[in-house]
């Protein structure tokens, strides 16, 4: 028997760099959906999103922050600046060892005459005092030694070499484009490099007078200098970046260590012309960029060379410098000049995931059609506007199975549309769904009851043998609802006590899911938005998922938006002619003769008259007025039971976290029904 063919499968704890499912814009609009019909711009409802991000799906700018500080921190914790000259210190000592050996074997090696073999000795014994009397400090060792006459060669070469590995450490670090060129530094690069610092100090300082130097022509005599840097600012920037990184490692250390750094440099740079390119070169850089060190505290045990220690200081400035740039960004546009690859390198691949999905927002969202540039700023499209009454229906559809609230059920029972779970026995007209197990059985058991008594019995069933023919009466047939052709207008309060009582955002989404569900469920039924204040206006999605509050708009003016609905209702063809209502607050306002607004809080006793003259009218042309309140408020609730007793509709009381699943399940239950 074969066995099956097994793998060694591992899991691990998701840290952010393992790919899930790709972003998608749908789930962006979705996380902004809720802002946005707050009445927040969809600019900054983006920048909110890039700055937040989406648990569990996209990490944002606070995120990426995060991850930056912490790669930060493990390089302090990592490393230390104790051992930062021991390899020179190891160096010193092998060229001192070498010279002291070789004054040895000279002291101790037969001289040809008497007077030249003292002479040796004394030499000796002269360079032996000066070598035991060079300071302790490395830097200042290795500066003394400058003056010091070597007698063994191998020493003076060992002593040359540790010179130019200095020059190559520091130049390398305020050149970073160099760094390949500066190997095995010979007396002809040295030269060229002073010449190129003595160049560009001087085009630097003609174009701080306002002068225009060339860059072009800089770049081709100088391209080991200039790199991949466009401009005069790009370059200065670089150069800015490495010699803030010899000011930071000062900075970072104790004051005996700086002492010894300052001694080193001095000895590395002890060429009166190079030492002055460069004093000249880092003043103007100063001038032109203010290169501040930061102080790292490195608390590690980590041994670091003077090369790696620079290293490291170079890149916690830049991990701080976007940290700081990421503080202070605003939207996504503002991460722009963050290189990828070094995010990369720097914070690991997942805070470079992060970056690119920030960075990718606008791109998604543009490439799916839910934002378009219009003028200089980003505006929803209609697509995006059904994505958001799409969200809303699916959220309090959720609800609904989660809290299994209320029933789509109605009283009576009717013909056609819908099937049903219940069964009737078939009628003329009826559609004909019909139950066939069901009518077997029913033919078999009114079968069974006819067979004559002398009929020969069924071996297998023993029972009696009877032929089964099916009646009229055996049918059965599924019960249907009748979907009606319905018209609705939904009126939404505008008023200000609508956003201070945080129902603002409950309104717009249940009117958002219901002309969805109108739109994919009732497509033959019509639905008209229409917002009122002051005054009343109809409303398109589009417009409405965007709107704000009009400050200026006082009053709550229902006789209107009553008015408004009733003409628009009038045009419809639609069997069932309903109004919903969603408000928090008492009519505050009536148009008068002149249609113009009349305001007055508390309301006037001729407000509450004109808009109940309203909802008579709308009783008359028999439409239906549902008003759902979002406040629990005594005379709200009176003024309402007014209406309901005139028009005969129904009042709800809901909370605005449950006003889509009431709106939705009584839209959709008289949507069906039955009748007998």
């Amino acid at each position: 028997m074969l066995e099956p063919p097994f793998r060694d499968i591992r899991y691990s704890a998701w840290d952010g760099t393992q790919r899930l499912d790709a972003l998608e814009a749908d789930e962006l609009l979705k996380a902004m959906g809720d802002r946005i019909l707050s009445g927040e711009d969809l600019t900054d409802a983006m920048a909110r999103l890039s700055r937040w991000g989406i648990p569990g799906r996209m990490e944002g700018m606070r995120d990426l922050l995060e991850r930056l500080r912490a790669a930060r921190e493990k390089r302090s914790e990592r490393h230390g600046l104790s051992g930062i000259f021991d390899e020179l210190k190891q160096k010193l000592d092998e060229v001192k060892r070498l010279e002291r050996e070789g004054l040895e074997r000279r002291a101790n090696a037969e001289p040809p005459t008497p007077e030249l073999g003292q002479a040796m000795q004394r030499m000796a014994q002269d360079r032996t005092a000066q070598l035991d009397a060079l300071p302790d400090d490395v830097g200042r060792a290795i500066r003394a030694l400058k003056d010091y006459e070597f007698v063994e060669p191998k020493a003076a070469e060992k002593y040359n070499e540790l010179l130019a590995q200095l020059q190559e450490q520091v130049l390398g670090s305020y050149f970073k484009n160099m760094r390949q060129q500066l190997q095995d530094l010979t007396p002809e690069k040295l030269e060229r490099t002073r010449q190129m610092m003595r160049d560009l100090n001087r085009a630097l300082k003609e174009r701080m007078e306002g002068g225009e130097p060339d860059f072009d022509a800089f770049q081709r005599q100088y391209p080991e200098l200039a790199g991949k840097a466009k401009d005069w600012d790009e370059l200065v920037e670089q150069l800015a970046q490495g010699m803030a990184a010899m000011r930071s490692l000062m900075a970072s250390m104790s004051p005996e260590m700086r002492e010894q750094l300052e001694g080193l440099l001095g000895a590395a740079f002890n060429d009166p012309g190079l030492q002055q390119a460069m004093h000249d070169l880092a003043e103007t850089l100063g001038q032109l960029m203010p290169m501040d060190g930061t102080d790292h505290e490195l608390s590690g045990e980590g041994s670091l060379t003077l090369a790696e220690a620079l290293g490291l200081m170079d890149d916690m400035n830049k991990l701080s410098d976007w940290e700081d740039l990421i503080r202070s960004a605003h939207d996504q546009d503002d991460l722009s000049a963050l290189d990828p690859n070094e995010m990369e390198r720097l914070a690991g691949p997942a805070a470079r995931q992060s970056l690119d999905q920030i960075r990718q927002m606008t791109d998604l969202l543009e490439e799916a059609g839910l934002i378009r540039k219009g003028g200089e700023r980003y505006e929803l499209t209609p697509r995006a506007i059904r994505k958001i009454g799409q969200h809303s229906l699916e959220e309090i559809f959720a609800n609904l199975q989660r809290d299994a609230f209320g029933s789509h059920r109605a009283n009576a029972r009717g013909r056609g549309g819908e099937p049903t779970d219940e069964l009737k026995t078939y009628e003329f007209g009826d559609p004909f769904l019909l139950d066939l197990p069901g009518t077997v059985r029913n033919a078999v058991i009114r079968s069974t009851g006819e067979a004559p008594r002398d009929a020969p019995p069924d071996p297998r069933l023993g029972a009696r043998r009877a032929a089964v023919r099916l009646k009229a009466e055996d049918f059965d047939v599924w019960r249907t609802e009748l979907l009606t052709q319905s018209a609705t207008a939904i009126l939404v309060d505008l008023s200000h006590s609508m956003l201070h009582n945080g129902c603002f955002l409950a309104a717009k989404k249940v009117t958002l899911a219901l002309d969805s569900l109108i739109r994919s469920s009732f497509p033959k039924d019509d639905l008209c938005i229409i917002g009122f204040n002051a005054y009343a206006a109809v409303l398109k999605p589009t417009d409405l998922a965007t709107l704000g509050l009009d400050e200026s708009a006082q009053g709550t003016n229902m006789q209107a938006a009553l008015a408004t609905a009733r003409t628009l209702l009038a045009r419809s063809r639609g069997t069932n002619k309903q109004i919903i209502m969603i408000t928090d607050g008492l009519p505050t306002a009536h148009l008068n003769e002149r249609g113009q607004a009349l305001f007055s809080y508390p309301p006037t006793r001729r407000t509450f008259e004109e808009t109940l003259r309203e909802v008579v009218r709308c009783t008359r042309e028999g439409v239906t007025i549902n008003t759902f309140m979002l406040a629990r408020d005594a005379h709200l609730m009176d003024f309402v039971n007014q209406m309901s007793k005139i028009n005969r509709g129904r009042a709800f009381y809901v909370e605005p976290e449950k006003l889509g699943e009431y709106v939705l399940v009584d839209y959709v239950k008289n949507k069906r029904r039955r009748v007998a």
